[in-house]
């Protein structure tokens, strides 16, 4: 695989930014790493979203995503949101757009992964399992799969019960109700119809069975139930770090795309 630190110029944001970037290659006296045979691209990729606390190297510097993303021959893309929440902000950019507009576009111009949408993944943790599912839910033509870790997925709960640090509610929302918007999850899956819900992309929720955002995420898959939503649910014990991240994500890869016979 090749690591890429990424900066460019974000014309939505009015600001330089940056993202990182796995990208397959054939390496076959590389000792050591289980790599697929890449043949070259277009790539499968996943967008791979941060937590609140995190920025775009978060991922290759707390888990081994490099590793584990060889073996299944797919590009990942690790984009920088800062605290947005990825929303739009009310005092601050514009994230939501930056990501599900502009990103996507930028990442085609610069590298040779594939547009198709059986090809293409999201998932994230914690801030980024939320931003995931908003993803997905939002525009389900795009993915083929979705994940969510320990995501924050109750998001009108959290804001309104006060688990969210209030110069993030100011900054993000202004500190408005979500309840019911387009930030809402939970409004989001009571509003599906036939058609809607049969155009979602296939749906993973994991969550440690130890870890405070449990709640959030028991409410998202029990709301996902009540709208006849398919989702596939993994609670297991852990907290909310990157030991659990780090053992997760390696089956949430294997979810998403199971590992392709490997170069020899």
């Amino acid at each position: 695989m090749a690591l890429i630190q990424c900066s460019f110029s974000s014309d939505v944001l009015e600001v330089g930014t940056s993202m990182s970037v796995v990208l397959p290659q054939n390496a076959a006296s590389q000792i050591g790493v289980d790599a697929a045979d890449s043949q070259g691209g277009p790539f499968p990729v996943l967008y791979l979203l941060h937590g609140l606390s995190d920025d775009a190297t978060a991922w290759t510097r707390y888990t081994s995503i490099e590793r584990y993303a060889t073996a299944h021959g797919i590009a990942v893309v690790m984009p920088q949101v800062q605290r947005s929440f990825y929303q739009d902000q009310a005092h601050g950019g514009r994230y939501w757009t930056f990501l599900t507009e502009e990103l996507p576009e930028v990442v085609q111009a610069f590298f040779r992964v594939s547009d198709r949408r059986e090809d293409t993944f999201v998932a994230g943790l914690s801030m980024g399992g939320y931003g995931a599912m908003r993803w997905a839910l939002t525009a389900p033509e795009r993915f083929a799969a979705a994940a969510s870790l320990s995501g924050a997925l109750d998001l009108a709960a959290w804001v309104g019960g006060g688990g969210m640090h209030a110069d993030i509610n100011d900054a993000v929302f202004a500190g408005a109700d979500v309840t019911g918007t387009d930030a809402d999850l939970l409004t989001r899956l009571n509003g599906l119809d036939d058609d809607a819900r049969a155009a979602l992309p296939r749906l993973y929720v994991t969550c440690g069975t130890e870890d405070r955002l449990l709640p959030d995420n028991e409410r998202f898959l029990d709301a996902a139930r009540r709208a006849g939503v398919d989702v596939t649910a993994d609670l297991r014990p852990g907290e909310h770090e990157w030991g659990y991240w780090d053992t997760v994500i390696q089956d949430v890869l294997t979810w998403l795309r199971p590992a392709p016979v490997s170069a020899s």
